[in-house]
C-alpha cells in the first residue's frame, strides 16, 4: 500500500454517513471504517448490476476476447431494436478500438492488449476478465445532469489490499470510453475501476422524432423517458416544433447542447465515481452491522489512482485539484486536456528557441486552427489523410483568408506557407505539421462547434454561428436520421459529430443548409469549408472581430461574454495537493498541442512550487490518436508514429511501484522513439527497439528541466 495509507484499521467511528451533498465529495468521517455504508446522495434512482462469468461475457472485452476486439464488429440480431446486452458489447468493441491501435503490426497482442498480463507477459489467453458491473446516474434531482457512473469489480479484487483506478471517458464518449486505457490497466491489476462519462457523454436527442437514449443505450420516446433520458435538450415542445419546422431533421448532443458547461464538473464527476466505487466495494465486502453494512474499505486503507487520457486525463487532474478529502493518492494521465489559467509568467523553451505563444484555452487554439489548418495543410507534402480533404476547397480557404487580410501571399502556395507559419507562431510544433490535414478533416470543426456551444451554454435552437447537427446525403443536403444507424448510436457514436452518420451542417450556406465541408460562404461565394462560420466562432472566443480587429458589439458581444465566462470556469489552478503525478504526452500531438496543454500545465506546477512530485514524459513520434496509426484511411501514420498508449502503461506501472514499494519516480524527460518507417500504409511490425523504456534517470540531453521561471524541453 501507499506509504501514507493506514492498513489494518480497526477503529470504529460512530455517526451518520456524511455523503455527498450538492455534489461535493463526502467528508473524511463519512468515508471512515465502521460507518454505515449508505448510497451517496448524488445517486439518482436504482443502481443496476450485472455479473459476467469471464467466458460468455466479461468486463474488459464483452465476451469477444482479444481476437474479437481486433476483428469485425459484433452482430446485432435485429438492428432496428438492439438489446441492451448487444449495445454494450458493440460499445466496448467500438470504444476499445477508438483509443487503441488493434493492428498486430502496431503492437497489439505483443506490447499491449487483453492477452498481455499486468507484468507484460504475452499469453495466448483471450484476456477476458470475470466480475461485476454497477451502473447508475449521478444527478442534482432535476434529471438534466444524469452523469453516468460505473464501477467494474473484477473477481481478482482483493479486499485485504483494495485499490481503485479511475477511467473517466476520453473525448465526449459514453461510459465505456476509457475501457481500453486506464480501464484495462486497472482490471488487470485487480482494482475496482471507477468510470464516468463526466456529463458530456454520448447522449443525443433526435428533435424531429423526439427520441432519446436511456442509460443502457436503448432508445425511447423523450416524453415516455422523462427524467430517465440520458439527455433531452432543454427546449419546450412548442419551441422544438417551431425549430423543426424551420430546420427539420436536426439532432441535439449532450456535450454541445446541455446548456450546463459539463466540463466545469469533470473533476467533481470523477470524485463522485470514486465515492460510488467505495459504496459498491463496501456493499460487497463491508462487515455486517445489523441490517446494514459497515464500511471496511475506505480512503485510508485503499490505493486510488486517478487516470485516463485526453478529456478523461484532464478530468483526473481536475479531480486531484478538487480533492479536499484525500480520496486520490496519485495521478497518471496521457495527452490530457488541461487548461492552465494565469500562466503568462511562464517561459517555455524548446532547445534554444522560446515558444512565443502558449497556455491558451482550448476554445482559443481550436478556433485558431479551424481558420488556418485547411490552408496550412497545403504547405505540407505527403500528409497522411490529405486525400480526405478537398484540395480545391483548401485552396479556396487560402483565397478567403487572403481576401480578409489574414494571410499574405499572391499564390496559394505562398498563402499556405504563411498559414502554416501562423500555426507555428501560435504554439504548434513542426512535428505536428504532417497531421494538420487529417486533424482538420476528422476533428477540428467538430470540436470548435461543440466547445463554442458548451462554454456559452447555448441552446440547440440558437444555431450558433449558423451551425447545426444532422444527417446529410452525398451532396451534403440534410436528410432524415437513418433509424438503423440511430438505434446503435449509443455504441458507435463518440458524442461529437461527425459521428455515426450525424454531421455538421452550415445552415447559412449559399443555397441553403449543407454539410460544412461542402458549404459556400456568403461573404466569399466560395466553397471554403464554411469560412464565415469559422470566423464567427473565432470572434466569439476572443471578443474581437478577426478581420477588422475591433471589439464585438451587440448580440455578438453578449454571446462572447457568455462563452468567455464558460472558458474561465474550466481552467485549472495547478494546486495538486502534493500528490505524485506522471503526465505523458506525444510530441506529435496535433489535437492538443503541448505548448497549450501538458508543457504549459507542467510549467505552471513548477512556477507554483508544486511540481516536486510531478513528472512530465514527452514522447517523440507520439500523437493523440493511436487508433489512426494503422487505419487504411491514413497511410503514413503507421510509418511515422508509435503508440503513446504503450507509455501510459509504463507510467502507470512506474506509479504503482512508487506507491507500493517506494520505487523512485522517473525523471522528467523526452523519450527518443524510432518510427517504424517503410512504406506508408504497410509499415513493418513494431519492435521494442522502436519504443525504448522511460528512463529512471534520463541522460542530460533528454532531461526536461525548470529554472528561473523557464521550462526547457530538449530538442
Amino acid at each position: 500500500m501507499s506509504r501514507h495509507k493506514i492498513s489494518g484499521i480497526t477503529l470504529v467511528i460512530a455517526g451518520s454517513v456524511l455523503a455527498v451533498c450538492g455534489g461535493s465529495p463526502a467528508s473524511a468521517n463519512g468515508l471512515s471504517v465502521g460507518v454505515a455504508n449508505a448510497k451517496p446522495s448524488f445517486i439518482r434512482g436504482a443502481v443496476r448490476s450485472q455479473t459476467y462469468d469471464g467466458i460468455s461475457d466479461d468486463l474488459l472485452t464483452a465476451g469477444l476476447g482479444a481476437a474479437g476486439l481486433a476483428g469485425t464488429a459484433p452482430a446485432i440480431v435485429n438492428p432496428a431494436s438492439p438489446t441492451a446486452a448487444e449495445l454494450r458489447r458493440l460499445a466496448i468493441w467500438s470504444n476499445y478500438r477508438a483509443l487503441v491501435d488493434v493492428a498486430a503490426n502496431g503492437g497489439y497482442g505483443r506490447l499491449y492488449g487483453p492477452n498481455v498480463t499486468a507484468d507484460g507477459t504475452v499469453t495466448g489467453s483471450a484476456g477476458k476478465i470475470a466480475g461485476k458491473e454497477f451502473i447508475a446516474y449521478a444527478d442534482d434531482g432535476s434529471g438534466r445532469q444524469n452523469v453516468v457512473l460505473m464501477v467494474q469489480l473484477p473477481d481478482t479484487f482483493n479486499p485485504a489490499k483494495p485499490c481503485i483506478v479511475t477511467a473517466t471517458s476520453s473525448g465526449s464518449r459514453g461510459i465505456y470510453g476509457a475501457i481500453g486505457t486506464s480501464g484495462e490497466w486497472g482490471l488487470k491489476h485487480g482494482c475496482a475501476v471507477a468510470y464516468t462519462d463526466k456529463g458530456s457523454g454520448n447522449g443525443f436527442h433526435d428533435l424531429q422524432s423526439n427520441r432519446v437514449t436511456l442509460i443502457d443505450g436503448t432508445i425511447a420516446d423523450a416524453d415516455a423517458a422523462g427524467t430517465d433520458a440520458h439527455f433531452r435538450a432543454p427546449v419546450s415542445d412548442t419551441a422544438r416544433t417551431a425549430y423543426n419546422a424551420q430546420y427539420p431533421n436536426r439532432v441535439a448532443y449532450k456535450h454541445a447542447h446541455s446548456q450546463q458547461n459539463p466540463e466545469m464538473d469533470w473533476g467533481k464527476n470523477t470524485l463522485q465515481a470514486i465515492e460510488f466505487a467505495f459504496y459498491v466495494l463496501n456493499e460487497q465486502y463491508g462487515t455486517r452491522n445489523g441490517a446494514v453494512k459497515a464500511r471496511a474499505i475506505v480512503p485510508a486503507n485503499t490505493l486510488v489512482i486517478a487516470s485516463s487520457v485526453s478529456n478523461g486525463g484532464g478530468a483526473a487532474v481536475a479531480a486531484a485539484e478538487q480533492d479536499k478529502h484525500g480520496l486520490i493518492d496519485a495521478v497518471v494521465v496521457s495527452e490530457p486536456n488541461v487548461q492552465p489559467k494565469d500562466n503568462d509568467k511562464l517561459v517555455i523553451k524548446r532547445g534554444n528557441r522560446v515558444v512565443t505563444t502558449h497556455s491558451k484555452p482550448l476554445a482559443d487554439y481550436f478556433t485558431y486552427a479551424s481558420l488556418f489548418q485547411p490552408c496550412a495543410a497545403l504547405a505540407v507534402p505527403n500528409s497522411p489523410g490529405a486525400a480526405l480533404l478537398s484540395a480545391a476547397n483548401s485552396a479556396n480557404r487560402c483565397t478567403a483568408l487572403a481576401a480578409k487580410g489574414l494571410v499574405s501571399g499572391s499564390t496559394t502556395a505562398e498563402r499556405a506557407a504563411d498559414a502554416l507559419d501562423k500555426l507555428h507562431a501560435y504554439g504548434w510544433e513542426a512535428e505536428q505539421d504532417a497531421l494538420q490535414a487529417s486533424h482538420y478533416r476528422l476533428a477540428t470543426p467538430a470540436i470548435a462547434m461543440t466547445y463554442t456551444n458548451t462554454y456559452g451554454r447555448f441552446s440547440v435552437t440558437d444555431n450558433l454561428c449558423g451551425f447545426s447537427f444532422a444527417n446529410t446525403d452525398a451532396s451534403g443536403n440534410v436528410v432524415a436520421q437513418n433509424p438503423l444507424v440511430q438505434a446503435a448510436l449509443f455504441s458507435t457514436g463518440n458524442g461529437v459529430p461527425p459521428t455515426s452518420g450525424v454531421n455538421i451542417v452550415y445552415n447559412d450556406a449559399v443555397g441553403g443548409p449543407r454539410l460544412d465541408l461542402l458549404s459556400v460562404s456568403p461573404s466569399t461565394q466560395l466553397a471554403d469549408f464554411a469560412f464565415d462560420g469559422a470566423l464567427c466562432q473565432r470572434a466569439l472566443v476572443t471578443g474581437i472581430d478577426p478581420v477588422s480587429g475591433t471589439a464585438l458589439k451587440g448580440e455578438m458581444r453578449a454571446r462572447s461574454q457568455r462563452m468567455r465566462q464558460g472558458i474561465s470556469e474550466v481552467q485549472l489552478s495547478g494546486e495538486l495537493r502534493n500528490k505524485p503525478v506522471i503526465i505523458v504526452a506525444g510530441r506529435s500531438d496535433t489535437l492538443l498541442p503541448l505548448n497549450h496543454t501538458s508543457r504549459a500545465y507542467f510549467g505552471k506546477l513548477q512556477m507554483a512550487g508544486a511540481g516536486a512530485n510531478v513528472r512530465f514524459i514527452e514522447v517523440e513520434n507520439g500523437n493523440h490518436f493511436d487508433a489512426f496509426i494503422d487505419t487504411p484511411l491514413l497511410p503514413g501514420y503507421d510509418s511515422r508514429l508509435i503508440p503513446i498508449h504503450y507509455y501510459m502503461i509504463q507510467a502507470l506501472d512506474r506509479m504503482w511501484a512508487h506507491l507500493t514499494t517506494g520505487a523512485a519516480l522517473p525523471g522528467s524527460q523526452v523519450v527518443r522513439t524510432v518510427p517504424r518507417g517503410g512504406t506508408p500504409g504497410a509499415a513493418p511490425a513494431i519492435t521494442t527497439a522502436n519504443v525504448p523504456p522511460i528512463a529512471t534517470t534520463p541522460a542530460a540531453a533528454n532531461a526536461i528541466t525548470f529554472a528561473n521561471n523557464t521550462l526547457t524541453i530538449p530538442d
